[in-house]
């Protein structure tokens, strides 16, 4: 769908059909239960770069504000509509999120690119070792996904809803993880993918990959 002359009220959210990046939004946009105009669209729609100087995805639009970088859209959704909070309210409890949501902004959605974004013209020993980064990250840091039922927390947060859109991509990564030592991480899948919101916050390109991750509907 083009962009150009597009005037809704309220949000408008300029989506990938199938990207982490905006499914984390849209993710969080279910879970606050937040009414928003979704328009799907390709990051190389040339009309998009008449609203975002960098062609990225996701966008978000209110009124005049238009914002598209990830973690910024993702901390305005929260503090413009205060319902089921996602980030903390202590200082030091919200800079630790926001430490985490750096971090791996740096490091695991840096290598999900890589592999993602350029299947085609990936060289394979870059494709292959950003597999295995990744895996093995994802191997030594089981132990976080023990003790609690979210990402180091009792209570689902912000990091849940940018962790859950990229570990359902991980299969179609090329990653496994070892299902007896990384049990943990299993059940937390199951939790989080099980989740009303999330199964809400997918496209229908995204419930027809990723199907056998769903329960049944």
């Amino acid at each position: 769908m083009s962009v150009e002359n597009t005037h809704l009220q309220g949000i408008t959210l300029y989506s990938h059909a199938d990207d982490f990046r905006s499914h984390w939004i849209r993710y969080i946009l279910a879970e606050k239960q937040i009414k928003y105009n979704l328009i799907i669209v390709d990051e190389d729609d040339e009309d998009l770069s008449s609203l975002n100087p960098y062609n990225q995805l996701p966008m978000l639009v209110e009124n005049e504000l238009k914002l598209y970088r990830t973690d910024i859209i993702s901390e305005y959704i929260d503090d413009r509509y205060r319902q089921n909070k996602l980030y903390a309210d202590a200082p030091v409890a919200r800079a630790e999120q926001r430490q985490y949501i750096w971090r791996f902004n740096q490091d695991w959605l840096k290598m999900a690119d890589l592999i993602l974004c350029h299947p085609d013209t990936l060289n394979e020993t870059a494709k292959q070792q950003a597999q295995k980064q990744l895996r093995d990250t994802l191997i030594s840091l089981t132990p976080l996904f023990q003790h609690y039922p979210y990402f180091m927390s009792e209570h689902f947060t912000i990091i849940d809803c940018m962790l859950a859109p990229v570990f359902i991509r991980l299969k179609t990564m090329g990653i496994e993880l070892p299902a007896q030592h990384c049990r943990p991480v299993y059940l937390y899948f199951q939790r989080i993918f099980s989740r009303p919101a999330f199964i809400k916050s997918l496209t229908l390109q995204e419930k027809n990959r990723y199907s056998e991750f769903l329960p049944n509907q």
